[in-house]
């Protein structure tokens, strides 16, 4: 827990999923993480999980952890929500963008885009895509004071290939293209903006769908290249603690790519190579 002891890192859309695996790796890393989202004990959701109980995890480990509701829809609450991390902290070394709106799991992609209902726009747009950008509108000003940050907008990419449905795939390859932007920007920051894409992740969500859980996961063929939330997790820890990520910024990189390259597995041992279509 020293690796990142004395940082502070925010989560946007931690109460489970990729989010959660992430809040809860850079806490055992020793960073200060805050995490966001609509789903708490008092105001649960129809999915799985809560910021509670992310917080929970992440202090029974001995990490430090804060949970703020925010609907990231709404930009009076995100600003504030930001304004709060500084109000008690100072400052910002680790933004994880990873609000998301869409509801992929809900949609045939064997449909053509003139067959999928417009709604689909304002699940990824407005509360995946755009949600994300006002997050940086008021936390980058707090993190270029820092000189040394990184931002990280959590993605899906496949080496440029079409990834099904239109609008998610238009909504993810936005992200890349919002961290692209930013590295830019923020250059003479000294603030990395990298995208980092997980693979097939074994969520709740997932689990769910497929009428099974963590612990008989490996019961069901289609689920054996899966990955946890953990591993994209560990990833950014590891970009977090690398000191030369900078050479990094602007990139889409893969969760496996990272493994691979800091040599780090998913939580059961297992090293997943990148994921491909």
């Amino acid at each position: 827990m020293e690796r990142l002891r004395g940082q502070v890192a925010l989560v946007t859309g931690g109460s489970r999923g990729a989010g959660k695996g992430i809040a809860i790796e850079l806490g055992l890393a020793g960073a200060t993480v805050y995490v966001t989202g609509r789903s708490t004990t008092e105001h649960p959701s129809k999915s799985p999980g809560s910021l509670d109980e992310v917080v929970q995890e992440i202090k029974e480990a001995g990490g430090r952890a804060v949970a703020i509701r925010c609907d990231h829809t709404d930009d009076a609450q995100t600003k504030a929500a930001i304004q709060a991390i500084q109000d008690k902290e100072g400052k910002m070394d680790i933004l994880v963008n990873n609000v998301w709106g869409g509801n992929e799991l809900q949609i045939d992609n064997n449909k053509p885009m003139w067959e999928v209902p417009l709604e689909h726009w304002e699940n990824m747009f407005t509360s995946g895509v755009r949600a994300q950008v006002a997050t940086n509108t008021f936390a980058i000003p707090l993190m270029r004071a820092t000189g040394n940050g990184l931002i990280v907008h959590t993605t899906f990419w496949d080496q440029d290939k079409y990834i099904g449905n239109f609008y998610y795939d238009l909504a993810k390859n936005a992200l890349c293209r919002m961290a692209f932007g930013l590295a830019s920007e923020l250059q003479e920051d000294n603030v990395a903006a990298i995208a980092v894409s997980p693979g097939f992740m074994r969520t709740e969500l997932v689990l769910k769908s497929v009428n099974t859980d963590e612990d008989h996961w490996m019961d069901v063929p289609d689920l054996q290249s899966t990955e946890t939330p953990r591993y994209i997790g560990r990833g950014i820890v590891e970009l977090a603690c690398d000191e030369r990520r900078m050479e990094k910024t602007g990139q889409v990189l893969t969760a496996g790519q990272l493994a691979k390259e800091y040599q780090f597995t998913d939580v059961d041992g297992r090293y997943i190579p990148p994921f491909t279509i």
